[in-house]
């Protein structure tokens, strides 16, 4: 008999239902833009209409190793989200780069 999800997170430990949300977390964390799309329920085609170019394009985005920052924004507005660019320095100090995140509403 098949269980729902629910009732089997309820029966989890506080500490294994940790251990799930954070892997999920960093899981859902890691993704390149053609999965980050598909999470959006969008076709290449499209995004490229968002875009206002052509599918290769967005094929040529999805493939390429190391797009341009302010291509990645424009991607990622296209998806209605904003892009944060965050330096993580070895004193533990976190500093967002202004000039290279989306701007603000």
């Amino acid at each position: 008999m098949a269980r729902k999800f629910s009732e089997l997170r309820d029966r989890m430990s506080p500490e294994s239902r940790a251990k799930s949300q954070a892997l999920a977390a960093e899981m859902l964390a890691v993704m390149d833009l053609a999965e980050l799309r598909r999470g959006q329920s969008l076709s290449q085609g499209e995004l490229a209409e968002r875009l206002e170019k052509g599918q290769p394009a967005v094929a040529k985005v999805e493939s390429r190793d190391d797009p341009h920052v302010s291509t990645v924004r424009e991607y990622i507005e296209a998806l209605g989200g904003r892009l944060d660019l965050v330096a993580h320095m070895p004193n533990n100090e976190t500093i967002l780069l202004k000039s290279l995140s989306s701007k603000s509403e």
